[in-house]
């Protein structure tokens, strides 16, 4: 049953210019290479480098098939053992590496399952009405800033200073984690605050068919009467992203200090990381 929370589908999002490339799959609804944003000073992400997605446990033969023809070094995966049980592991191309890299979700995966599994109106609308989805992913936006999460979020950014190839990264919805993670090395390599923040909400475009037909599911199969309130925990927002913009400020004071004494990525791993990603 967990498994119907997150759907996947293969719609091709149109994407203007300056925006990433779609990576159309099957089974998998938010793959995008970022290359192709601008920078202050007018150079370009590389395309074929930094790829962010969505779980990859639902992949097609041809999905995998699209996956082994972008020369991947590594697949990294933040989902926590919980969500990996409950929507399968990545099904990557032979050859391609995958990385357990858990980043703690605070519960929200189980707490979602949990909700739609009672099939009870009421306790759904207890659990999830009423603003308390909001305060969930609240809650997840400002776990990213204890100590595990900065480590493995800095590994991460220090890997992908290091890829000679593509690195792929990724959560279970492709959005929160990946999406924070992504609004950081953007800005890192010089693209503005504004273009980053657009990017992390692509995802509500991204994500829009497989969430409306995973509530519809939801609802016709006798787990949901207001599948609606999923819509908090299934979407991105200016005001969830907020949340960890205002926490790395108060904690860090700015972008670059939280990169180097949050995520302990060193001034020389961040010019390297703007030489490997940035023409």
């Amino acid at each position: 049953m967990a498994a119907i929370a997150i759907g996947a589908c293969g719609t091709t999002i149109a994407h203007a210019q300056g925006a990433p490339t779609q990576i159309v799959l099957q089974g998998a609804a938010n793959v995008r290479d970022l290359g192709g944003y601008q920078t202050y000073d007018g150079a370009t992400v590389k395309s074929g480098k930094i790829i962010r997605s969505d779980a990859l446990g639902k992949l097609t033969a041809a999905d995998v098939q699209k996956l082994g023809s972008l020369n991947l070094q590594q697949v990294i995966d933040f989902r926590t053992p919980a969500e990996v049980q409950g929507l399968g592991a990545d099904v990557l191309p032979s050859g391609v590496p995958g990385v357990a890299r858990a980043i703690d979700d605070t519960g929200m995966f189980l707490k979602m399952s949990q909700a739609i599994g009672s099939k009870d109106p009421e306790v759904q609308q207890q659990m999830l009405g009423n603003g308390a989805a909001e305060q969930i992913m609240a809650g997840v936006y400002k776990s990213f800033f204890s100590a595990d999460s900065m480590a493995k979020f800095g590994q991460t950014v220090k890997d992908l200073a290091a890829t000679k190839k593509a690195t792929l990264f990724h959560c279970t919805a492709g959005k929160d984690r990946t999406g924070w993670l992504s609004y950081v090395v953007l800005q890192a390599v010089g693209v503005p605050e504004a273009v980053a923040r657009q990017d992390y909400l692509l995802s509500n475009q991204y994500r829009a068919a497989a969430d409306a037909a995973t509530r519809q599911q939801l609802q016709q199969a006798g787990y949901m009467q207001n599948p609606d309130l999923l819509i908090p925990l299934q979407t991105v927002s200016d005001q969830y992203l907020d949340v960890a913009v205002q926490q790395m400020q108060s904690q860090f004071g700015d972008l670059g200090k939280y990169l180097t004494k949050g995520l302990g990525v060193d001034p020389a791993t961040v010019l390297q990381l703007r030489k490997n990603l940035v023409s």
